[in-house]
């Protein structure tokens, strides 16, 4: 039986909210989509193309677009919200005064708030309150991929499983698979520390450390977010998913990743500013690296390659430095200890 048709408010023009709202739209519910750049909402309204963040790709001629956040929002059913993470406050403050009664707020935002370290949806239950149905849409997707209808898996994760399972049923269609879960935390986690991950598999590669190099920093990056969602409450089951290790995997080893290819910019020698600048869209791990590690002191978690990938986009040592202390570190078991009890 097919769902009920929802109407729904996307906030975010950028390439991921755009390719989202086409999902949507193309599976027949009324979608409009928020976004600040009048050019970049204008082509998507009138000639039903992303020129700035996916050129060439048709979108659907039903997906609506608009400016006015306010016209965007009324009478939805809910709203998706996919802006960078350090944006993600303001547009919840923004929009708060504006939900219709009973609408819910899901994110496909992926980090954590800057400077407090506060997981989203502790920010959005703090801007919203207690009545409002949360929850968070992760795992490894790439927009241009969504954009195109390649096949996709993501999981849908919120307290309130009938507003979980409303957001997969929107999301879910032909070519879009989307499972349900209510580990919030979790989600999170892994939807953040991949990007930090993918920074430092783009380093090795840029090095050309070779495939075992790779596939060790990934295999080690997940026990990395493995002890930190032990350590926070997280279930172990959600980063060994779609949120975690697919999330993890795709990102390590995929070049349309922004993380990925920075660090395969600093392993090819290359200055920062120069790679963010050639990428040309926020790069989440520069500010995600050091919400992940300032949690990992809080919960007395060590994270060595998390560690590295801090100092080396803070300019504090080289990928080469880097390397030479991962490999220094002393031989121990894989798992001293049991990670869950």
């Amino acid at each position: 039986m097919a769902a009920a048709l929802q109407t729904l408010a996307v906030l975010g023009a950028g390439s991921w909210g755009t390719a989202l709202a086409a999902l949507t739209a193309r599976h027949g519910h009324p979608t409009t989509l928020w976004g600040r750049d009048p050019e970049v909402v204008a082509a998507i309204d009138r000639d039903h193309h992303n020129p700035r963040y996916l050129p060439g790709i048709e979108l659907p001629a039903g997906l609506r677009a608009t400016t006015d956040l306010a016209a965007a929002v009324r009478g939805c059913h809910w709203v998706l919200v996919v802006v960078p993470s350090h944006a993600f406050t303001g547009t919840l403050r923004a929009v708060a005064p504006l939900l219709p009664a009973g609408a819910g707020v899901a994110w496909a935002t992926k980090g954590f708030e800057p400077g407090s370290g506060r997981f989203l949806h502790e920010v959005a239950e703090d801007l919203l309150g207690p009545d409002v149905p949360l929850a968070v849409v992760t795992g490894p997707s790439f927009a241009k991929e969504v954009a195109l209808g390649l096949p996709t898996a993501v999981t849908v994760h919120g307290r309130d499983p009938g507003f979980a399972q409303a957001v997969a049923d929107a999301l879910h269609g032909p070519a879009f698979r989307a499972y349900t879960g209510n580990d919030m935390v979790g989600a999170e986690l892994g939807g953040a520390m991949k990007n930090v991950l993918a920074v430092a598999t783009g380093v090795a590669d840029g090095m050309q450390l070779g495939l075992n190099a790779r596939a060790g920093l990934i295999t080690r990056g997940l026990n990395e977010m493995l002890r930190l969602a032990a350590a926070i409450g997280a279930r172990p089951e959600t980063l060994m998913g779609l949120a975690g290790l697919g999330d993890l995997v795709l990102t390590c080893t995929g070049d349309l990743s922004r993380n990925r290819r920075l660090g395969l910019a600093l392993g090819r020698g290359q200055a920062m500013d120069q790679a963010i600048a050639e990428i040309g869209q926020v790069v989440e791990s520069v500010q995600t690296v050091d919400e992940v590690m300032r949690l990992a002191a809080r919960h007395g978690v060590e994270l060595p390659i998390s560690a590295g990938v801090q100092a080396v986009l803070h300019g504090r040592i080289t990928p080469e430095d880097g390397l030479r202390q991962l490999l220094a570190r002393e031989q121990k078991p894989e798992y001293p200890e049991a990670l869950f009890r």
